[in-house]
């Protein structure tokens, strides 16, 4: 900690620039970007199953297996991350995941096409809650800390689009076997740069005077509000792979309309994530988390991709998904300030799961209720339905606020708090 005291009358301390940030950190966002960009084996894991001849059927009880590992996956990293120390579980996640996808790839029984799937789930996305907890560990200020996450949003964004991009392409000429390989092999590079650029663990939970109890996290109203909220704003934002190209298709629009949508989307995150994560940024300096704009940022993804059932062409879509874009960036940054001034130091990690486990949550169910939405109802109701759940993660941040407001520097411990030092 710094020996200077700032004067009271400071309204903004002041910050380091990017470049200033750990080095870790930078790493944090080149692993996240390298994952993103090659992370194949879940978007196309269905086009390598029709390749093999499995049913419809089949393919959805295998990519349902796949979200509970997903799931799993979340809770599990984010507890190991706690216990065992962050560079370990990063490590053995993405290791995992390099030895694993390969072996998927080869597999062609049923029985054991589903365990590969559920053990890819589960490594699939580890690196999310780590990653959020050695930001908060590395970065003490709320400013900085959301910057980072909006840039690391924006490598999300960026990665997921040059997946579809560079995957489609790469399948078409060699293959969809490859793309595992691809993902093992960019897994593996993030295992390295996890183990050369972390500091050598110590286990927060063991390392820390204070313990959290795991069912007293469990309790804590305020993560299952923001969990509640972040599953209603995320189905808004999964529909984007998943209600998207079920509208296009039934429009009669080629797979090669869903592929411009999907440049648009990476065009809008490229320039608006410059333009709004410092504005964002600022906001988050205070100490009342950034509920407000959480409900403003659930809505617009409501909106956004609501409007989407309302579009015929392709320029249509391609504005809905811009038009989401700004809800998207700013949901993650306010989400992630929320998270991190709620979470107990020594339950970083378990936390962050619990909050990742939303994406794989909203990832099921965003399919689920577009599907019946076409069905039952064609674009409209599907606009609706998005419209509705935007607006219910909208409203559960009223009570959120009312809890935040009570006690803005909550944390959950069994323990009494030692002194400061």
């Amino acid at each position: 900690m710094s020996a200077i005291t700032l004067p009271v009358t400071a309204n903004v301390p002041e910050q380091p620039a990017p470049r200033q940030w750990p080095p870790a950190i930078w790493a944090l966002l080149l692993t996240t970007l390298v994952a993103r960009s090659f992370g194949f084996a879940y978007p196309f894991l269905s086009y390598h199953l029709k390749h093999l001849g499995y049913t419809t059927e089949a393919v959805g009880q295998v990519l349902a297996v796949f979200g509970i590992g997903w799931l799993l996956g979340q809770l599990l990293t984010g507890w190991a991350a706690d216990r065992l120390g962050r560079r370990r579980t990063l490590v053995t996640a993405m290791a995992t995941a390099a030895v694993l996808l390969p072996l998927l790839a080869q597999t062609h029984d049923f029985a054991a096409v589903c365990t590969g799937a559920l053990i890819a789930g589960v490594v699939y996305d580890a690196a999310r809650p780590v990653v959020t907890a050695v930001i908060a560990d590395l970065i003490t200020d709320d400013t900085q800390r959301a910057a980072v996450n909006g840039w690391r949003h924006g490598a999300v964004n960026i990665g997921a689009a040059l997946t579809g991009a560079l995957g489609g392409f790469l399948a078409g000429h060699v293959g969809f076997q490859v793309l595992f390989w691809l993902n093992a092999a960019a897994c593996a590079a993030c295992a390295l740069i996890a183990h050369r650029c972390l500091s050598a663990d110590i286990p927060v939970a063991t390392a820390s005077s204070r313990r959290t109890d795991v069912r007293a996290v469990t309790r804590d109203a305020q993560l299952w509000l923001l969990w509640a909220v972040s599953v209603f704003a995320l189905t808004c934002a999964a529909g984007m792979f998943s209600a998207l190209p079920m509208l296009m298709a039934d429009d009669g629009l080629a797979a090669s309309a869903y592929g411009w949508t999907q440049v648009a989307n990476a065009g809008a995150v490229i320039a608006l994530t410059p333009l709004l994560t410092p504005w964002l940024s600022r906001r988050c300096g205070g100490q009342r988390p950034m509920i407000g704009t959480l409900a403003a940022s659930a809505l617009l993804l409501g909106v956004g991709m609501g409007s989407a059932g309302l579009a015929e062409t392709t320029f249509g879509y391609s504005l809905a998904v811009a038009v989401a874009v700004p809800g998207e960036i700013a949901f993650f940054i306010a989400a992630s300030d929320v998270l991190n001034k709620i979470s107990p130091e020594s339950a970083r990690g378990l936390y962050a799961g619990i909050w990742g486990s939303t994406l794989a949550v909203a990832v099921i169910i965003a399919p689920v209720l577009a599907a019946v939405s076409l069905t039952y109802g064609g674009g409209v109701l599907t606009a609706i339905t998005t419209l509705a759940a935007g607006a219910m993660g909208a409203a559960l941040c009223l009570p959120l606020a009312g809890l935040t407001s009570r006690s803005p520097a909550a944390r959950v411990t069994t323990e009494p708090l030692p002194a400061a030092s």
